[in-house]
This record gives structure tokens, sequence and C-alpha cells, in this order.
């Protein structure tokens, strides 16, 4: 590992304690509900996890279609905005929880399948799954679909702790705990085999924050004058990347190890921001 991916991890690692931080939750097995809890972190984190501080963007958007109304939840809304504007799928790769679970389960020395049309095909399910079960049916049905069938981070996070925690918490699980857990296994054991199998194929809060990844502040970008469009970056990703900084791109920055031109890197933003300045002058 070199030490940009090690910086990379120490970031994943420091994310995830921050967004569970509430250490005492884990000791007595119940839910934080302070003032904190209002607001949302970016990645991925489970809100009735012991330890989280914040709440889910992602159950956040589903709890807010569900008493809306037909009103436009503006504060949520506004806040998956900016979080895009501002990092796209930087979140992915820097900043969620269950994107480093996922990136340790590859670490395992277990057969992997290689990127292909297949996959490629399948990166466009999680689009279908943010429309279906993160817009329209907290809607129409009036539940949220995909935290209660889906995520697994809820049921790594929060129902398992809760459980084991919580002998109240335990008498209450049924049928649908049980379906999760499912859920959470199957995708864990995919992730050994595939790399970032739930955030390639089923995350839409990476599906949503991919929407932002051309215009946002931070990410990758390649500098048109140097490439020789060799493809190696592509070939060498193993994300569903047509190129660098599409939609699929989580911006870990690995791609540029391999440029041969030194044309890939994070977008420079201060020195951009220097010579408007100047020029201006």
């Amino acid at each position: 590992m070199n030490l940009k991916d090690k910086k990379r991890r120490i970031t994943q690692v420091v994310c995830a304690v921050l967004y569970n931080s509430n250490f005492m939750g884990f000791m007595k097995g119940n839910i934080y509900k302070g003032d904190l809890k209002g607001m949302c972190v970016p990645g991925l984190n489970c809100y009735s996890c012991p330890g989280a501080i914040g709440a889910c963007p992602l159950g956040s958007l589903q709890s807010a279609l569900l008493n809306s109304k037909f009103k436009t939840p503006y504060y949520i809304l506004g806040l998956l905005i900016i979080f895009g504007a501002l990092l796209g799928r930087v979140v992915c790769g820097f900043l969620c929880p269950f994107g480093l679970l996922q990136e340790l389960m590859d670490k395992l020395p277990t057969p992997k399948l290689k990127k292909n049309k297949i996959t490629r095909a399948l990166s466009y399910l999680k689009y279908i799954i943010l429309i279906v079960m993160v817009i329209a049916i907290p809607l129409i049905k009036n539940y949220p679909a995909f935290c209660k069938f889906i995520c697994p981070q809820g049921t790594l996070e929060g129902g398992i702790p809760l459980a084991i925690l919580n002998p109240r918490v335990r008498g209450m699980l049924g049928k649908l705990f049980t379906w999760k857990v499912y859920v959470l296994v199957v995708i864990l054991i995919a992730c050994a085999f595939i790399y970032r199998a739930f955030c390639r194929f089923i995350c839409p809060l990476g599906a949503l924050y991919g929407l932002f990844n051309r215009i946002s502040v931070f990410g990758v970008e390649v500098d048109e004058k140097k490439c020789i469009v060799c493809d190696k970056c592509v070939r060498h990703c193993k994300m569903d990347i047509k190129e660098v900084g599409d939609a699929e791109c989580i911006a870990c920055g690995e791609c540029s190890g391999v440029c041969p031109v030194d044309a890939i890197c994070y977008k420079k933003i201060l020195s951009t921001v220097k010579e408007t300045k100047k020029h201006e002058r």
C-alpha cells in the first residue's frame, strides 16, 4: 500500500469512528437522540446504530418523503445537493464506512471477478433502486423500502448491535430481521469476490452522488493536454468506469499511479482560484 492509499484508508477509518462516536450507546444498547441527530453525515451510516451521532442521508430522504405529504423536503434535498456538488463520489471513496468494509472484504484471498460487460450493465441497477425503493415506494406506499428491506449497513450497524445489547429489541425481532441478515451476508460474501459489489450495483446513495461527479468541486480529473488515450486508467480501475471522473468513479486516485504521462490528478481547486485571481489583476 503506497502513501496515498494509506492516507485514504486512514480517512475512511477516521470517518467511520467519527460517525459512530457515541460510544456509550454500544455499552447501553440504546440510540443517541441528541441535537446532532438532526444533521446528516455524507456517507451511508445507519441512524439506528447505537454509536451514530448523525443521520443517514438515505434514511433522512425516505423519512422526509414519508412525512412530506407531497410537499418538497427542501432541507434534505438541499443537503444532498451540497454534498453532491462539493464531493460527488469522493464520499464513496473516502467518507463511507460501508465502503471501507467492502474494501476490507476484498482483501480476503478469494478468486476475484473482473469487471466486464455484465458488471457494467449491473451498475445501472442502483439507479433503478434509487428511483423505486428510495423515492417512489416511500411516496406511494408510505414506508421506507430501501431501509426496511435492503440496507445492509442498517442491519450491520443498527439491527445486530441492538439485538445483542438490548433484550427488549431482541424480543421484537421476526422474519424481516432474518431477511435483512440474509441480505447482509449475501452482500458481504459478494464483496469478497467482487470489488465493492454493493457500491457498484446496489447503493442508491452512490447513484445519487454519481450524478454530480462531472461538476463536483472535489474529485479526479484528466489533463487532456497530457493524455495519450492509452486507457490504462480505465483498465486498471476496479469500478465500472468508462472514463476517469464519470458517474462510476469513486475518486480513489489509484488510476494516477498507472498513468504513463502523469495526466491524472485530484482537481486543483486552490491553484485554479489563484490563477483566476492572477488574471483578474
